[in-house]
């Protein structure tokens, strides 16, 4: 930056941790990081601005220099920020780091608009050799399929509620696709052209060369004649000269054998005079290694002898005499000495010839021989001479040994003489016989000329008969190929004409559908763009298929044959994992496309890692330098950052490598290189950058595909041999397409590639011959492998029902993530499940009676398995939407109907008529009127309604009428469903139990009946692969259960637990580590609190390979949306919740009191304070499923409460027992118990107030009254004390107790139930809205968005605004108003000032209205972009719900969105009339945002006007006898008060009282109230009970918000009834 300018460029992908930001947001703002240089770096960097400083007139100071060199460091730096809207990211980002608005210009990339995008389909396919005639229609069908696809997007996230963005980036990779896929067709098309007509070709020679053949033939049998008698002459020849030859023959086999006779006698006299010499071979041979010893020095010394010594002398004379030389010397010592200085002497002795010695040179040598001339005298003399000397003596022997053998010598040269005569003769004899061999040879070689010539001509003529036969038989055995050939290549020629339009269609796919499910797949491709194609009369294959265009039946069959499931959805996966441009990112939450990727590339090296594991960089750098597959696992939402090269496939060529920069490392790119992502997360939201760099391909299984493969495993389990036939047959298929396609490749590339005459080639007649065997007997295999599988089929199809009821419970099942993320369920644990079902069903002989049972114990089993893992709240709930779904897939379920018994009438307007009764509550009016709407038969019922309102009243009020059938016959005349639609205009508190009935009408009444907690069942689905996961609710802890299971498994020593919580993450690594190995039970509890070593948890899990058989891992955790994706669905889940009743709760407490517990505390009044502690116990938690009525806090009371409460009492009655006191401590106790123990859970004081009351119901010496029996209840049933006595007098009371209680056994009125079941069906319609698609039920052909935009406008319109700067209310000018109204320039009374608040807080609801309708009727038509708030605004506008960005702004209320306009329009109205007319007589206090404040301004005005200490005043409450405001006038002091309604009582309008509820009334309206301020001394109230005032029924939460005030109302009866019956006042309630 010193140097030169520079642009940093900074995405949202560069965000690896928000902390960047604050470095940019320094950046942008100073200009510089703070703390960035140390300060010798920064005296470094100002000494390189030093000149330039001078140069600009500034004194060199640090402070100078430094900010001179920050300020041209700025001026070289340009920031360039890219950030997705999508989403709030961006928003947050700006509010944190407001460098980001401020000091940065906004430009705003808004989608492409449809100029734009054909401008640049122009630019990129200018060059492309399109029909000019469909160019245009082309480039316009572009623009067309983008903005289809944006807009199905749009409605993709608002219907499914999953995200897809479509990005420039997708419609420049459309067109990329486009152009490829037009060129990679037309190559395949030419080249599949050149090679069918080169085959042709090839053909048409062939049948050319057989006709010619055929004349050849017939010339070749004339020259086969001739040639024939040629030969018949030359043999009658060769048989003359062989009569001669013959005769000739014998005469020298005579000779022959006579010379052999002779050869054998010579040889063998021979033999005996060589064996006469051999006697002085000896020494002749000792001579010769006498010389052997002897060298040229030896000789030498001889020959320098001057006078030798006489034997040596005489030596050299015999020597001279032998002539070994050759050279006649005279027998002096002079030519001795000259025959010594041979240098060849010794080599000529060694080779004397011995046998040519003669007698003349025997006796002069001899005469030397004397006394001095012997062998040892001489060996004493001279070395040399003693060796030449034994020599002489040897030759001297040799001569006459051999001149006695000379006689014989000479006969037997005689003999040999003899013998070469006759040799001579006998060869002169075989001379004349290879004479005439010669001749008959000659004559043999002219016959086998001409014979073989004869031969060859013969085996031609043959040859040539069996190619001539062998060629037609191929031509005619091709004829079919030529026939389909030549309809190929016309249907190739056009198909290159409909290219056009074939592209198109399958680059969109490619480009743009990969993460829609099927439905908007097929109304995208097939309905949509292709008929836009036809339209534009763009050339267009007439039954155009992807599968057809991308990919062929032979591929298709190899993928299923490796685990790709068979449904049209996951064969267009496959195609657009092998095929798409960018690297696949597969949405697979049941794991079929990692299973099929690993099949697919098992032995192809695939690497396998997670983002997660800190290697992976180094192992993908290596499968892209090798080529190889790499997979990474369960990502998540986000992608590192350090792929983005590989993903944006950033490759540079260097020489003749190709390269890609990964980090700071260049790396060899290899062309095979494949990458896949896959991702367990069922609906993830991936950013659009991720989306513009991968392909997303949606794996979620379809209902259809899963009944596919459920069909496999039904027809595997009852018909293993046909299911082994059926994949054995498709593996077959597969191979056999893949071969038949391969055959005819081969044909025609052997026909193409031929060169000549195709019959001279017979290699290539024999390898066409073997191909078209090969191809008809495959093409015979595949005709019948497809009749085969239609009988398969057949056979396998009557299971189809049983595998679509298992793929419709799957559904079910897996959509229960939506309500919880806990719920989350893997296919391959249904499958453990729907395979053990199968085995247990009960076998039959007919094959429906089997099939029922199959169906019967799925349906149960995967019920119980469901049930065990929910929540007590979602069973029944899930029981409904399971029911519903199964009709559903039978066509039963009228969704209509179903939509309005789930959400009633959700518009905004009222009734246009109205109700002819007071009994039926307002919304439910709404809803008949509704219904009404919906078919003939409601439009009927609606009829009698108004005439016969007695009838209907009577059913109206009988207790359970959902048990009785409807007035008028309307029963039989309505499906159950169209009843429970019903029940919900009349008795919305009878839904839930009505909703048990339909289930069991429909289904039957086990599917209302859960299963309970046993701990074997859940051991025996359990595995050591497979961890339990204890799900906790408050109340429940299964720990003592899951040990004292251990105790009777004899699992005690090997089972080990660990409480996890910061720090205790190894230990219980460790325990795993030895526990797998081991065999242990390791219980890991409350995971929630280390919910970060979770990820930890489940990378251990996934590394356990083979465990210990007994191993098991149990973990209990409260619901988290922290818990591991992988470790829920790989695991059991179990819900735990305390037992359900007050008699369950009871016996559940007993059944761990044991006799040593009774006795442990002697006094006598033990036992039953023990059971009055257990009833209390019982009785709080039992309270709390009465929802705000029982308790305002859910409070998790548990066993510890009553563990330590019960020694409590016993410590307190042993020390009274011990003391001999006379009364008992209850003040103690009921302290102790009521205010420590349970009290100590208590944070709201009404739930306070109730705790003591029971505490001084329940205890106190009355216990033991015998005049007056205690009694807790009298109601339906005695609940009263047992007597005195042992464990089972106490357990024995427990079991009569009813196993139902009505709400008075607790203190609450019998209406609590009402309530009870109302917010428990209220609870149940959400869930079950919550798992429906997000479409429209009523209206005709109306959308989503048209239904939310229409909506959206409705309320706008009813917003009463000025200006969006101001709201509806201008302040200034209110607050001149009012100081006018008060005579006075600057006071405003207190209450005046609460109006200011309001108003002011009015406007800014207000604005925040009118402002998000606007955005959200912009986003629903593209203006801009569907933000997360925008997208649950119109979730709440089309459900009816009041959306959560109001909600924030407005006071509490629990109304749907209909009644809350109306409250809205109301305070708007009040606020008015208070503005203009002054304050109201009569305040509508729910109207008020904070009322309180209010109250408080009323005491303060009193105060003020009557000189009262503000701390010392309060105020009380009257309730009048006015219901209506005529009359009532403004107070002076205090106020008139409406809007309040009462819960848990009535009023008595008569006297002016509290009096208990009318049957199935919850709610009513309190005449107005007058609110009295008065000094606290002074306030003496009697008959009164303090009823808390709440702001909605809902009443005070957990944090203390929602109580307003406390009213005092007039009672007769004692204030513990109406504590006990959680009495209470709202200023809204829920309709």
């Amino acid at each position: 930056l010193g140097t030169g300018e520079v642009v940093f460029l900074f995405t949202d992908a560069h965000v690896v941790e928000e902390g960047f930001l604050e470095f940019i947001n320094n950046m942008l703002t100073t200009g510089m990081v703070p703390a960035l240089y140390e300060q010798d770096e920064k005296d470094a960097l100002c000494n390189t601005v030093r000149t330039e400083c001078r140069h600009a007139g500034l004194p060199e100071t640090p402070d100078n220099l430094w900010n001179y060199y920050v300020n041209k460091c700025r001026n070289n730096l340009h920031i360039v920020l890219a950030m997705s809207p999508s989403g709030s990211k961006l928003r947050l980002r700006c509010r944190n780091f407001p460098g980001l608005v401020s000091n940065a210009v906004i430009d705003w990339f808004f989608p492409w608009p449809a100029d734009a995008l054909q401008k640049v389909a122009e630019y990129f396919l200018a060059e492309e050799p399109l029909p000019e005639e469909h160019r245009a229609a082309v480039i316009q069908h572009l623009v067309f399929t983008h903005q289809s696809v944006t807009k199905a997007a749009t409605r993709f996230a608002e219907e499914l509620r999953r995200f897809y963005y479509v990005t420039p980036k997708n419609y420049l990779d459309y067109i990329s696709n486009y152009r490829i896929q037009l060129n990679v067709n037309s190559k395949r098309i030419t080249q599949s052209t050149k090679r069918l007509e080169g085959g042709l070709q090839k053909l048409i020679e062939a049948a050319s060369a057989v006709d010619r053949m055929k004349i050849v033939l017939i010339e070749k049998k004339v020259v086969v004649d001739a040639k024939t008698a040629d030969v018949q002459a030359l043999i009658a020849v060769i048989q003359e000269k062989s009569a001669i030859a013959s005769v000739s023959q014998e005469e020298a086999t005579k000779k022959q054998k006579y010379a052999e006779e002779q050869a054998i006698i010579i040889t063998k006299q021979k033999e005996e005079a060589d064996e006469a010499l051999m006697e002085a071979l000896p020494a002749v041979e000792a001579a010769s290694r006498a010389l052997e010893n002897l060298d040229k020095n030896d000789l030498t010394e001889l020959k320098a002898f001057t006078n030798p010594p006489p034997a040596v002398k005489n030596l050299c004379m015999q020597l001279v005499c032998l002539r070994p030389t050759g050279e006649k010397l005279e027998e002096t010592w002079n030519d001795a000495k000259k025959m010594l200085g041979n240098s060849q002497l010794l080599t000529l002795l060694k080779t004397y010839p011995k046998d040519d010695l003669n007698e003349k040179q025997v006796k002069r040598v001899n005469k030397y021989f004397n006394e001095e001339l012997t062998l040892e005298k001489m060996q004493s003399v001279s070395k040399a001479g003693y060796g030449l000397l034994t020599w002489v003596v040897a030759i001297v022997k040799y001569y006459e040994v051999a001149k006695n053998v000379s006689p014989l010598r000479e006969k037997v040269k005689t003999m040999e003489k003899a013998q070469r005569q006759t040799e001579a003769e006998l060869a002169e004899l075989q001379s004349m016989l290879a004479t005439l061999s010669k001749e008959i040879a000659e004559l043999n070689a002219q016959f086998a000329e001409a014979n073989g010539e004869l031969d060859i001509l013969q085996q031609e003529a043959s040859l040539m008969t069996k190619r001539l036969n062998a060629a037609s038989k191929l031509i005619d055995g091709l004829t079919g190929e030529r026939t389909r050939w030549g309809a190929d290549v016309k249907n190739l020629e056009e198909q290159s004409v409909k290219l056009v339009g074939d592209c198109l269609l399958g680059s969109s796919f490619l480009s743009y559908v990969g993460a829609f499910t099927t439905d908007y797949r097929r109304d995208l491709i097939y309905t949509k763009f292709l008929a836009d194609v036809r339209e534009r009369k763009i050339p267009l294959t007439s039954n155009f298929t992807l599968e057809g265009l991308l990919t062929t039946d032979s591929t298709v069959q190899g993928w299923i044959s490796k685990g790709l499931p068979a449904d049209d959805h996951s064969v267009q996966n496959g195609i657009l994992t092998t095929k798409s441009s960018r690297f696949p990112l597969c949405i697979d939450p049941q794991q079929q496309a990692v299973t099929w990727i690993k099949r697919t590339y098992a032995g192809k090296s695939l690497t396998v890692k997670s983002l997660t594991e800190s290697d992976f960089m180094k192992h993908l750098e290596l499968a892209i330098q090798f080529g190889n597959p790499f997979l990474f696992e369960n990502v998540d939402e986000e992608l590192d950052p350090m792929l983005d090269p590989v993903l944006e496939k950033n490759v540079v060529k260097e020489g003749a490598q190709m390269m890609i920069k990964l980090g700071d490392k260049m790396v060899e790119w290899d062309e095979n290189f494949r990458l896949f992502f896959t991702t367990k997360l069922a609906n993830p939201h991936y950013s659009p950058e991720v989306m513009g760099k991968t392909m997303i391909i949606n794996y979620g299984v379809t209902m259809d595909g899963l009944a596919n493969q459920l069909l496999n495993v039904v027809v595997g389990h009852e018909r293993p041999d046909l299911e082994r036939q059926w994949a054995d047959l498709v593996a077959e298929m597969g191979e056999n397409a893949q071969l038949l396609v391969s055959l005819e490749d081969t044909l025609l590339r052997e026909l193409s590639s031929s060169s000549g005459n195709i019959l001279d080639n017979h290699e290539l007649i024999a390898t066409l011959e073997n191909t078209k065997f090969k191809a008809v007997e495959i093409q015979g295999k595949l005709q019948l492998a497809e009749q085969t599988k239609a009988d398969i089929s057949e056979a396998r199809s009557v299971y189809k029902p049983v595998a679509k009821r298992g793929s419709i419970l799957y559904f079910a099942e897996a959509g229960l993530s939506t309500i919880n993320s806990m719920y989350e369920i893997s296919l391959d644990s249904f499958l453990v499940v729907f395979k053990a079902a199968l085995e247990s069903a009960k076998k039959d002989p007919s094959l429906d009676g089997r099939m029922r049972n199959m169906i019967d114990t799925i349906m149960r089993q995967i019920y119980d398995y469901t049930c065990t893992g929910i929540f007590e709240r979602h069973k029944l709930m899930f029981s409904f939407q399971m029911t519903c779904m199964v009709m559903s897939g039978e066509g039963t379920l009228n969704m209509p109907v179903l939509d309005f018994f789930l959400k009633g009438d959700t518009s905004l307007e009222g009734v246009s008529e109205v109700c002819p009764v007071t009994w039926l509550v307002g919304s439910g009016w709404k809803d008949l009127m509704c219904m009404s709407g919906l078919d003939a038969v409601y439009a009927e019922l609606l009829k009698d309604f108004k005439s016969n309102t007695h009838t209907w009243k009577a059913w109206y009020d009988l207790e359970a009428p959902e048990t009785i059938p409807l007035p008028s016959g309307f029963t039989s005349q309505m499906t159950p469903l169209q009843r429970l639609a019903v029940m919900r205009c009349f008795r919305p508190d009878r839904v839930y139990n009505a909703v048990k009935l339909f289930v069991m009408e429909t289904l039957g009444e086990k599917f209302v009946q859960p299963p309970v907690l046993d701990y074997g069942r859940i051991f025996s689905q359990s595995s050591p692969l497979s961890p339990m996961v204890f799900i906790l609710s408050p109340g429940a802890d299964p720990q003592s259960d899951i040990q004292k299971f251990c105790d009777e498994m004899g699992m005690t020593a090997r089972f080990k637990f660990v409480a996890l919580g910061q720090g205790q993450g190894p230990i219980a690594e460790q325990l795993l580590e030895v526990g797998y190995k081991r065999g242990h039970w390791v219980l890991l509890q409350n995971c929630h609190l280390l919910a970060s070593w979770l990820k930890t948890l489940e990378k251990i899990l996934n590394e356990i390979k083979e465990p210990h058989k007994d191993f098991r891992l149990w973990l209990t955790t409260e619901p988290t949306e922290r818990f591991p994706l992988g470790i829920l669905q790989r695991s059991l889940k179990v819900v735990t919740e305390p037992p359900d009743g007050l008699k369950l709760n009871m016996r559940a407490t007993y059944s761990r009191i044991d006799a040593t517990v009774l006795e442990e505390c002697p006094h006598w009044a033990f036992r039953p304070c023990l059971y009055v502690l257990a009833f209390l116990h019982a009785v709080v938690l039992e309270r709390r499923k009465y929802g705000k009525i029982g308790w305002n806090v859910n409070y998790d009371f548990n066993e510890s409460d009553l563990n330590i409460s019960r020694r409590l009492l016993s410590l307190y009655l042993q020390k009274s027992f011990e003391d001999s006191d006379e009364f008992l401590p209850w003040g103690s106790l009921k302290y102790l118990i009521g205010d420590a123990m349970y009290g100590g859970r208590v944070s709201d004081d009404m739930d306070r107030r109730i705790l003591k009351t029971y505490l001084e119901e329940y205890m106190g010496d009355f216990l033991f009254d015998d005049c007056q029996k205690f009694n807790f209840s009298t109601v339906g049933f005695d609940y009263k004390l047992p007597e005195w006595g042992e464990l089972e007098n106490y357990s024995q009371m427990i079991e009569t107790l009813p196993l139902t209680n009505s709400p008075a056994v607790f203190g609450l009125h019998p209406n609590a139930e009402i309530g009870y079941y109302s917010n428990a069906v209220k609870t149940m319609w959400l869930d079950l809205i919550s798992l429906q698609p997000r479409r429209v039920g009523s209206g005709e052909g109306m959308s989503r968005e048209d239904y939310i935009s229409s909506t959206a406008r409705d309320i706008y319109s009813k917003i009463p605004i000025l200006s969006m700067d101001v709201g509806s209310f201008d302040l200034l000018i209110t607050r001149v108003l009012l100081l006018r109204r008060n005579g006075s320039e600057d006071t405003v009374t207190p209450c005046q000032v609460v109006l200011l608040q309001e108003l002011e807080r009015w406007n800014a609801l207000v604005r925040r209205m009118a402002l998000s309708l606007l955005d959200l009727q912009r986003a629903l038509v593209g203006e801009i972009g569907m933000s997360d708030e925008l997208d649950s605004l119109g979730d709440s506008l089309f459900n009816g719900f009041l959306p959560n960005m109001w909600r924030k702004l407005a006071p509490d209320t629990q109304k749907p969105l209909g009644s809350w306009m109306g409250h809205y329009t109301r305070r708007h109205v009040q606020y008015e009339s208070w503005i203009n007319s002054g304050e109201p007589a009569v305040m509508w206090l729910s109207g008020l945002h904070i009322p309180e404040s209010y109250l408080t301004a009323l005491v303060q005005t009193t105060c003020r006007s009557r000189g009262w200490p503000l701390d010392k005043s309060t105020l009380y409450t009257v309730v009048t006898k006015h219901v209506s405001e005529e009359g009532l006038k403004f107070l002076e002091s205090g106020c008139y008060i409406t809007g309040l309604y009462l819960e848990g009582a009535a009023w008595n309008h008569e006297r002016s009282c509290l009096r208990s509820q009318d049957p199935k009334v919850l709610v009513v309206e309190l005449p107005i109230m007058q609110v009295i301020p008065i000094e606290a001394s002074k306030l003496k109230l009697h008959n009164t009970f303090k009823t808390p005032v709440y702001v909605t029924q809902a009443r005070r939460n957990a944090m203390g918000v929602g109580l307003v005030f406390e009213a005092d109302l007039a009672t007769a009866d004692h204030s513990s009834h109406w504590v006990l019956q959680g009495v209470s006042l709202s200023l809204n309630i829920d309709t």
